[in-house]
């Protein structure tokens, strides 16, 4: 792959609204893209592997519960500063920004704030380090944009919980030390169980044949009569709002990291169009070419509004689902369309492992299909702007 010579896209000044604590922890992010994943990356997905030899880079750089307060080894950063480290990393790959999001937002922010202390003390420190890393029981076979069907249960036991079912497209799945599983109890109501590696009965295969997020593992996680501890029971919150209210928290780092790749699309094709010649003068002077580019800028800059915005409201402790869903849904359909014209920009050499643009485009495949569709947010937002529901 070439050197990565990013330079990042600020048309309207957006660092005028950062303060110098978000610019020092996105400045470090993009350094460390720039040194341990931009020189390594390009193999590992063509491996189809992830590079575990990364995992303490990110802890350094603030990826793993960046918002997690400092006493449970966070970092203590606002919203703000999450967002900016999701741009960076998925600046370099939407598989490594995955590795991150689920353990900030899926594993640590739910013991955060659904869990006791005991459970915050236990697990939130090593998985703060990458001593351990965690992944994010939700989706299952047949129950994905429906998480509310989900049939995967447990019943009390009395000194224990027996937990059975299965869960689908799990990101870290196969290396992951502690997985946070929602299940049904014998109600029907959902809860939150911490389940760790070891536990008899519960295996994480893994799942081959991807054509996208190549550099990052995914796998199942079966449940054959788990014996879960009752200690392990997530205390503090119930019902399909809990799990929800993490994908919130996912979704808003997608909304920046989007804006990551699309900038690394954008910034190849501009180099590209002013080096690349044909018919005697650089194909960035030809119109359709320039069309393309000022359409890229735009729209990156228009998402940079966005997430910086919900970035605020969040900070505040205003920013709804549904404004969230708009931001994700937005973003992501803005990334993976300048994916799509800036490899056409670079011709035949825009799908060789030479350049970063093919890679991306496949990736943004699967985040606009993660922590809900494309059309799943469309509804979300159509039920928040007329009261009525699409989903019944």
């Amino acid at each position: 792959m070439k050197p990565d010579l990013f330079e990042a896209p600020d048309y309207l000044n957006l660092d005028d609204l950062l303060n110098d604590e978000h610019k020092l922890v996105r400045d470090a992010a993009r350094e460390w893209v720039k040194r341990d994943v931009s020189p390594i990356i390009e193999e590992y997905a063509q491996k189809a592997e992830f590079p575990e030899q990364i995992i303490g880079g990110l802890a350094e750089i603030g990826a793993f519960g960046p918002y997690i307060p400092m006493e449970y080894g966070g970092a203590g950063l606002d919203q703000i500063s999450y967002g900016l480290i999701m741009q960076e990393i998925e600046r370099g790959d939407s598989g490594v920004r995955s590795t991150a999001s689920v353990q900030s937002s899926l594993v640590m922010y739910p013991i955060f704030k659904y869990g006791n202390e005991e459970q915050r003390q236990k697990y939130l420190p090593k998985l703060a380090s990458g001593e351990w890393m965690g992944c994010f029981g939700l989706t299952e076979p047949d129950h994905g944009s429906n998480p509310g069907g989900m049939v995967t249960n447990f019943k009390d036991m009395g000194d224990h919980y027996l937990l059975n079912g299965a869960k689908m497209w799990i990101s870290n799945a196969p290396f992951a030390q502690v997985a946070v599983v929602w299940a049904k109890n014998e109600e029907g109501r959902i809860h939150g169980l911490i389940v760790e590696r070891g536990m008899e009965g519960f295996s994480t295969p893994e799942t081959h044949n991807k054509w996208s997020l190549r550099a990052s593992a995914t796998g199942e996680l079966i449940f054959d009569n788990v014996k879960v501890p009752k200690e392990n029971l997530l205390p503090n919150k119930s019902g399909l709002g809990a799990p929800l209210g993490c994908l919130d928290s996912a979704r808003y780092g997608i909304a920046w990291g989007a804006i990551g790749a699309a900038m690394d699309c954008y910034d190849t094709a501009l180099r590209y169009s002013k080096e690349r010649m044909q018919f005697g003068k650089p194909i960035g002077q030809f119109q359709l070419q320039q069309k393309k580019l000022a359409e890229m800028i735009t729209e990156i800059t228009k998402a940079q509004l966005l997430a910086w915005r919900v970035g605020v409201l969040r900070n505040e402790g205003k920013a709804t689902s549904a404004q969230i869903s708009m931001a994700k849904r937005n973003n992501v359909d803005m990334a993976i369309k300048i994916a799509r014209e800036a490899r056409q920009m670079l011709g035949g050499m825009g799908i060789t492992g030479e350049y970063s643009i093919m890679r991306h485009m496949m990736n943004l495949e699967s985040v606009i299909t993660y922590e809900g569709t494309h059309d799943i947010h469309l509804l979300i937002t159509g039920l928040d702007v007329t009261g009525l529901n699409a989903f019944k």
